[in-house]
């Protein structure tokens, strides 16, 4: 099949059937990307140290906030990109496709460049100390160097989806995860490079990969390739790709700072083994969610190119879909939270109080997970046909309007419990908003929908 009949069949072929089609290897990529970061994690502290596995962690933020600023781009273009492959305007989709690109180019040289100028003073802010700071230095240096190919990377394997090749966007992300997970060892143990060893080996892994996306994408044969006069940066196509891409930038840099607010209130309530307990119920509960953000990857251009198409029917049954696969995968979280936490904190670790600690943190931060699902979905539906102001206000009402004040107010009530209570809180009212702006939005497109059966 064609690139262009691949296109065509998000609206025509049976929305479940593109679904898994779509979702099912962005899941693979996500759950690969999500183990990933726990082998890295495991090579670096057994062939550097304690301390170096604190200075990477130091550095978190720092990726967090590069992956925002790429995500602003790659989210925007491929959403936009879905919406105008919809409306079948090729010629628009081939200059997104180019303006893409550059923006990464843009993005990715200038934040590299200004984050190398202020390494030290910008790793001190993030917590950094004399012992850590080393670590975390040279991880960096050789991450920044990379920077425009990392925001490469993920720009094209958001591309990639949106121009119907999710297949190929996860083998991308498969070869990445296995090449660096090869390169690790022999990078780190065998050459003796250290936490530099680490950096480089991602950097490499992710080139390569971009290599393999770049010869996708340069096939005159697809109906969207590289190709001259596409490259012009033009304001308005700019204009509509950050307008999209603001509410993924919004929420990635928000979840930066209240990670740090997390982490400052357990520190003040519970001491550093809290802080310890939390990392260790957060990565429990992102596992989960990795499978929820792999089933909105799929959704994302089947919702945008059905929107664009004004096929208002086949958007809403992927909607519903989406919904329904989110709520029973983030239900699977809650029962293995609540049901064992104790085998899953033990995986971490064999210190007694920090699996007590630990256990007592993934009950309390998972008993709201059923009701994540759907609110995930629902923020990235809006994204996905282009409604940014919606998924923004949902995307910071959970964490800045909901969580932030609970986070202020119940700790010096609840002590260390407040601040584990503030998560599902936070979540329940963020539900409940959400889902009234939902059901709003569902009579409007029902609506729109049965004036269009009328007309035909």
């Amino acid at each position: 099949m064609d690139n262009k009949s691949a296109t065509l069949e998000l609206g025509t072929k049976p929305v479940g059937s593109l679904l898994m089609q779509y979702a099912i290897p962005a899941i693979v990529a996500m759950v690969a990307s999500s183990l990933y970061n726990m082998v890295d994690s495991i090579f670096i502290g057994q062939g550097v140290g304690p301390m170096a596995i604190s200075g990477l962690a130091i550095t978190f933020p720092f990726m967090n906030l590069s992956g925002a600023i790429g995500a602003c781009i790659g989210v925007g273009a491929s959403t936009y990109l879905s919406v105008k492959l919809g409306q079948k305007d090729y010629s628009m989709a081939q200059r997104i496709l180019g303006n893409s690109v550059v923006l990464k180019i843009i993005t990715g040289i200038i934040f590299g460049a200004i984050c190398l100028l202020f390494l030290d003073p910008i790793l001190r802010f993030f917590g950094a100390s004399d012992n850590t700071l080393p670590y975390a230095h040279e991880y960096m240096v050789v991450i920044l160097l990379g920077n425009v190919f990392t925001h490469l990377y993920f720009g094209m394997n958001a591309l990639l989806r949106a121009a119907s090749k999710p297949k190929q966007a996860m083998y991308a992300t498969i070869f990445t995860v296995v090449l660096n997970t090869a390169l690790d060892p022999i990078f780190i143990y065998t050459l003796n490079m250290g936490i530099r060893g680490a950096a480089l080996a991602t950097i490499l892994s992710q080139t390569t990969a971009l290599c393999w996306q770049i010869k996708q994408f340069s096939n005159p044969n697809e109906l969207l390739h590289f190709k001259r006069g596409i490259y012009k940066l033009d304001w308005n196509i700019i204009k509509n790709i950050l307008a999209i891409g603001v509410s993924p930038l919004a929420m990635n840099t928000c979840s930066c700072i209240i990670v740090i607010f997390i982490n400052t209130a357990l520190v003040k309530y519970g001491g550093d083994l809290a802080v310890g307990a939390y990392g260790i119920a957060n990565r429990i509960g992102f596992l989960f969610f990795m499978i929820v953000m792999g089933i909105n990857q799929g959704m994302q251009p089947i919702a945008g190119y059905n929107y664009g198409a004004m096929h208002f029917d086949r958007m809403l049954k992927v909607l519903k879909l989406s919904m329904i696969s989110a709520t029973a995968i983030m239900a699977v979280g809650w029962l293995v939270g609540e049901l064992i936490p104790y085998p899953c904190a033990r995986l971490f670790t064999t210190d007694s109080e920090l699996i007590a600690q630990a256990v007592k943190g993934i009950r309390l931060n998972m008993i709201a997970f059923p009701l994540i699902g759907s609110q995930a979905v629902i923020t990235n539906f809006f994204q996905s046909i282009g409604k940014a102001k919606i998924s923004i206000f949902l995307s910071l009402s959970r964490q800045m309007i909901f969580l932030l004040p609970l986070l202020v107010a119940l700790p010096p009530m609840l002590g260390v419990d407040g601040v584990w209570l503030a998560l599902p809180a936070s979540d329940t009212v963020a539900f409940i908003v959400t889902w009234i702006i939902m059901i709003r939005y569902m009579r409007k497109f029902k609506l729109q929908h049965q004036k269009q059966i009328y007309a035909a």
